[in-house]
């Protein structure tokens, strides 16, 4: 019966009506509205509580609003249910290194580099490299300065 309800223009899919919270969260983190953009992902985190993505991307809302221990914190809870997260590795490397743990930023920009991502990370690949290099000595070019890319 419910394809006869459609087809009449009556009620739709409900899932069609719900907001996907992930991605209004992704757009309002683009606008630099980061207390909304962690509502929204905190609602998409509630109808998914593991979701990588989401834990992610509320990382990094933390660090853009200054709250680096809570940053650090879901950093780390992306590896522990995702082990290889490249996009973890590379937040949480960083972090780290602005704290002063050097030895554990390596440890993580090395994870990165291990498996970086497949697209759209050139940027990012190219300053772990740099970073890595300055801080280690290995490689040539690395830049004089340390630029702390979050």
């Amino acid at each position: 019966m419910s394809w006869l309800t459609n087809l009449i223009g009556g009620r739709s899919d409900s899932r069609e009506r719900e907001p996907d919270y992930y991605e209004e969260g992704a757009a309002l983190l683009m606008q630099e509205k980061y207390h909304e953009a962690l509502t929204s992902f905190r609602l998409a985190l509630r109808e998914s509580p593991n979701d990588t993505d989401v834990l992610q991307q509320i990382a990094v809302t933390y660090t853009r609003i200054g709250m680096t221990d809570e940053a650090m914190k879901t950093y780390r809870r992306v590896l522990e249910l995702k082990p290889h997260a490249a996009g973890a590795h590379y937040g949480l490397a960083f972090l780290l290194l602005q704290g002063g743990s050097t030895d554990q930023a390596v440890a993580h920009l090395r994870a990165f580099l291990a498996r970086p991502p497949a697209s759209n990370a050139d940027r990012h690949v190219a300053h772990a490299r740099a970073t890595l290099a300055e801080l280690t000595g290995e490689g040539e070019g690395a830049p004089s300065e340390l630029q702390l890319d979050l």
